[in-house]
């Protein structure tokens, strides 16, 4: 008899069952939109946060560079051409440790050996200043830096500024970067998140080889290929493998082996990061305390110190999802929850001949407040089916578009745990700019919450409906009747 008496009424009612549903569902899409978008960020995030350090590293330790003036000096470079020859065509290089004071390669297993952390690993970032032009006898003295290009460091994008003191030159300096990675831990660190398109890694013997791994556009750029040889300062390099970054921003221009690193910038068992991998990601906390406290003079700095110097447009859309959308979601929610209670009060209030009629025939008022109930529940049920689908929709068009969001890494004066004194190997530290296509993935528990918020609603506007009905008498049936 319930059953049979509410498919009567919800097919008698169709228009205001409709309603009912529709601001329902609209609640629910909102909900469903914002949720995916919101996922959508933070996997967007944890894009650029890759890019950065390498897939599988929890934090990096590092030394904060020496600030200006405290015995650093800049690079000078020395040219031996005749006084009397015009024409001498030159090439100096410089190799300079890039963003950080270096720490002891001892560093890196005393970091390992920390309670919490499951791997650490050593690397070493250079930056590689080339000269190339014509001079006299003088010496060329590095006063600045001119940016050229887009930020982030690639090579050719920053272009020191300098003169040549005691004769005349045209020449042209650019700068590109070099990282030395531990070839027998290549599962951490930034190559990580580079995938070899072309040729081969490197492999767990060479150590100390005269090999190298270039990024798929420096190779591009510079015209190099798996099979050529790249020189860097006086050292030739056949290079093994091209690799392109998943962010499509490479951390490096070239990759060599730890040991080869070393020797070029004289930093003989030096690093300047020590990526680390904690052995369970709700003890990053722990393992970070205790790395600060167990060696001093370090710089520890987790994806969630890193993920507070994202800025642009992703962070700017991430707090309107997480802000505006969140309580914007809740309004029209309680907005929807409250207008399906007053309908579905106002439909009793219609029905006042009709209910007092079944109390006269023997009805309790709990089987009345039941059917009321059941009535406002498949409504409910109706708009969570309807917002689930309006919800999918909306966030398949939002991947479909994939609309590009920037994010900013800001620079930092290397002391704190900004975007550009954790920018990896091979940023400089100025501001760097990543591009993200946004999507928007739903996933189960999206839908169960739907599915739960549809329940809720029926349950609410029943419960309106219900307390109506409940306070009917079979004498206001006979009332509406006169």
């Amino acid at each position: 008899m319930f059953f049979t008496y509410l498919r009567r009424e919800l097919r008698r009612r169709r228009k205001a069952a409709l309603v009912v549903a529709s601001g329902l569902a609209l609640g629910i899409a909102l909900v469903i939109i914002v949720s995916s978008v919101s996922s959508g960020m933070s996997k967007a995030q944890d894009k650029v946060l890759e890019s950065l350090y390498g897939l599988g590293t929890d934090m990096t330790v590092t030394k904060a560079a020496a600030a200006p003036g405290s015995g650093t000096q800049r690079p000078r470079f020395e040219f031996d051409a005749k006084d009397n020859d015009d024409d001498a065509k030159q090439s100096s290089d410089r190799v300079m440790v890039q963003g950080f004071q270096t720490l002891s390669a001892a560093t890196v297993d005393k970091v390992g050996t920390q309670d919490g952390v499951a791997d650490a690993v050593g690397g070493l970032s250079l930056t590689v200043l080339k000269v190339d032009g014509q001079f006299k006898r003088g010496e060329f003295k590095q006063n600045g830096t001119a940016g050229t290009g887009g930020p982030g460091g690639r090579g050719g994008s920053t272009q020191p500024q300098g003169e040549v003191r005691g004769g005349g030159a045209s020449f042209d300096v650019n700068s590109y970067t070099v990282y030395g990675t531990d070839v027998t831990k290549q599962d951490l660190g930034p190559l990580t998140s580079s995938k070899i398109t072309k040729g081969r890694t490197f492999k767990a013997t060479e150590t100390d080889a005269k090999v190298a791994v270039v990024d798929a556009s420096y190779a591009k750029e510079k015209k190099l290929a798996v099979g050529k040889t790249v020189t860097v300062s006086g050292t030739k390099y056949k290079i093994v493998g091209v690799s392109t970054a998943d962010s499509g921003d490479a951390a490096a221009n070239l990759y060599i082996p730890l040991k080869q690193a070393q020797t070029l910038a004289d930093s003989k068992n030096k690093v300047t990061t020590v990526y680390v991998k904690a052995a369970d990601s709700q003890q990053i906390d722990h393992v970070k305390s205790a790395i600060q406290k167990n060696i001093s003079g370090t710089t520890v700095t987790t994806s969630a110190d890193l993920a507070d110097t994202v800025s642009g447009s992703l962070s700017t859309a991430s707090d309107l999802a997480s802000s505006v959308g969140k309580w914007l979601s809740i309004a029209v929610l309680v907005a929807a929850f409250l207008v399906a209670g007053l309908l579905t009060s106002s439909a009793v209030s219609r029905r006042v001949r009709e209910f007092g009629t079944l109390k006269a025939l023997g009805w309790k008022s709990g089987r009345v407040t039941r059917q009321v109930v059941g009535e406002a529940l498949v409504n409910g049920l109706m708009g969570g089916v309807l917002g689930i689908a309006v919800g999918l929709a909306g966030a398949y068009v939002v991947t479909a578009i994939s609309p590009t969001l920037t994010a900013q890494l800001g620079g930092s004066g290397g002391g704190g745990g900004g975007g550009g004194m954790f920018a990896g190997p091979g940023r400089q530290a100025a501001a760097k700019s990543l591009d993200i296509a946004l999507t928007a993935p739903v996933s189960l528990s999206i839908i169960l919450i739907a599915v739960a918020l549809a329940v809720a609603g029926g349950l609410i506007a029943g419960a309106f409906g219900g307390w109506r009905a409940s306070r009917l008498r079979p004498a206001d049936a006979l009332r509406r009747v006169e």
